[in-house]
């Protein structure tokens, strides 16, 4: 079998300036943000297995990589209506 494939772009700006690292095995930078990830196989999921479902954790991670966690994102703008 051949190498692995490459990412295509960044998984946090989408940027494509894409570059190995030297960190390791399956370790990237991404020159337009100046992060750096590292890609890795879990493994196969089984036949029977549920399909995941987005938690709201889940779905504040997946939609915005760079957000935290925190208050939901208020800034003290709130109003009690």
């Amino acid at each position: 079998m051949s190498e692995r494939a490459a990412p295509f772009f960044c998984p946090y700006c989408g940027d494509e300036d894409l570059r190995p690292s030297e960190a390791g095995h399956g370790a990237w930078e991404c020159h337009g943000c100046r992060r750096a990830f590292q890609l890795k196989f879990l493994g196969l999921l089984s036949p029977t297995a549920p399909a995941p479902t987005a938690t709201s954790s889940n779905a504040a991670i997946m939609t915005a990589p760079n957000s935290t966690a925190t208050d939901g994102g208020s800034s003290g703008d709130q109003r009690d209506d």
